[in-house]
């Protein structure tokens, strides 16, 4: 095998993650920041439009990330080396991109967030102005320093320390909602929450609400396989992520919608900028512990996030360790997410963020498990996936069938974003990716019967 494309195949001997741990990564993964804040951003549908569509969005998101999750222990290969099957050896190049990109964004987003936290509790130790205030940067500036920092230290110790911040972070986790949902629901009754009207001009529409959490949730599954190739059973890499991701972003998401529309109540006023969980842990009085919790969750969600966005740029990069692709990828996140402080709001940072990550993600996503599932029929070989002369070296290692349909799949999210109906009720994610699936099974029979009949 060239060594410029070698892939790393985990050994069943070396993979050490339990059920519990890959659960405990999958509850992690989703029981952060972004996903309270996308509580806060549904918030707009109203509560019961808002859950309506995180049940819908999420189960059918993370059914992907089982599909992926079992191509990821059958291989013992990172997502990104596997969708080198489907785009080529050298075609995975986009995807890895792709994904290096949508992490360092999640990355920054956990971290900006964490860092408003760290602006409260230097307001409440030392006086410092908020984030928001006139001089509050300095907090924020100072707040994604020490995150940055953290995040490092943690790479630098090893998967082991990792795992240990999953496991503990997830107690912590798990306390803090059911702290906040107490607090919530003290304050504000359930039937005020659930019978709140949306001020006309700021509701959402329900196909947008799907979209906006496909995106969210999708972003998981491209990471799958970076997880569950350290797992030997399938049950394991497969039932743990789905219960535990949909467990992670039901709860948290749901404590986010509630928590906004509660203080949209209390006040009168809906504004899903101060959606943010430092600002509302603020607004309920939660103190600089709920601060330091969410710091830590920010971390356990980061730990996810950095390890993908690290394979995404191992896979680029072969020469390069996956410490060293982890280290770099988490400088880069670091710059990133000061775009939001000079840019303007976080929330219109945030948003268009997730517009890139729903047009781009779905349709590769779809071509990778039609490829492995109803292509390959679940055989892949590990040495083929890094050999140049092998089957999946293609046109000059480019797969240009796969490559043309994500193309042809993001043009047509674009189109659909703009129908009226999609808009209202289906969202443009899930349709693109049933067509660009059925597209690429068409054409990849139609070249299979050339091929058979020559």
């Amino acid at each position: 095998m060239d060594s410029k494309y070698r892939v790393e195949s985990i050994k069943k001997q070396y993979r050490h993650m339990t059920y519990w741990d890959m659960f405990a990564t999958w509850i992690g993964a989703n029981a952060n920041n972004g996903t309270w804040f996308i509580g806060g951003i549904i918030a707009a549908c109203g509560f019961w439009g808002g859950i309506k569509a995180l049940l819908i969005a999420s189960s059918i998101s993370y059914i992907f990330l089982m599909m992926v999750g079992y191509m990821g222990t059958k291989t013992g290969v990172s997502t990104m080396a596997l969708s080198r099957a489907s785009f080529g050896i050298r075609g995975s190049i986009i995807p890895s991109l792709v994904n290096l990109t949508q992490f360092v964004g999640w990355t920054a987003v956990n971290t900006f967030i964490a860092a408003t936290s760290v602006s409260y509790i230097l307001h409440s130790f030392w006086g410092w102005p908020i984030y928001g205030q006139p001089g509050g940067n300095l907090g924020l500036i100072v707040g994604i320093v020490v995150m940055s920092i953290l995040h490092l230290l943690s790479i630098v110790a090893g998967q082991r320390s990792i795992q240990i911040i999953e496991r503990i972070g997830i107690i912590l986790v798990i306390i803090f909602v059911i702290w906040e949902s107490v607090v919530v629901f003290h304050d504000v009754s359930f039937s005020q929450i659930a019978h709140w009207q949306v001020p006309h001009h700021l509701k959402m529409d329900q196909g947008t609400a799907m979209d906006t959490l496909a995106a969210f949730n999708l972003a998981w599954v491209t990471a799958g396989a970076d997880f569950t190739r350290f797992t030997k059973k399938v049950n394991t890499a497969t039932t743990a992520p789905f219960l535990g991701a949909n467990l992670g972003v039901f709860g948290f998401a749901f404590i986010g919608l509630s928590a906004t529309i509660s203080i949209a109540v209390s006040s009168g006023v809906y504004d899903p900028n101060n959606s943010d969980p430092s600002t509302i842990a603020n607004r309920l009085g939660l103190g600089v512990i709920a601060m330091i919790v969410i710091m830590l969750t920010s971390m356990t969600a980061n730990a996810v996030n950095i390890q993908a966005a690290g394979s995404a740029l191992n896979n680029m990069f072969s020469k390069l360790s996956l410490k060293q692709s982890l280290l770099i990828t988490t400088i880069i996140a670091t710059v990133v997410t000061f775009i939001p402080v000079f840019y303007g709001s976080f929330l219109t940072t945030f948003t268009a963020f997730l517009d890139y990550v729903g047009m781009v993600l779905g349709p590769i996503i779809s071509i990778m498990v039609v490829d492995y599932f109803l292509i390959a029929k679940q055989r892949y070989a590990a040495k083929d996936l890094g050999d140049p002369h092998g089957p999946y070296w293609y046109h000059k290692g480019i797969h240009w069938t796969a490559f043309g349909l994500w193309i042809f799949g993001v043009l047509i999210y674009s189109a659909l974003q703009r129908v009226s109906f999609v808009q209202k009720y289906t969202g443009a994610t899930f349709l693109v990716m049933i067509l660009i699936g059925c597209l690429y099974w068409g054409i990849m029979q139609l070249e299979k019967g050339k091929h058979n009949a020559n």
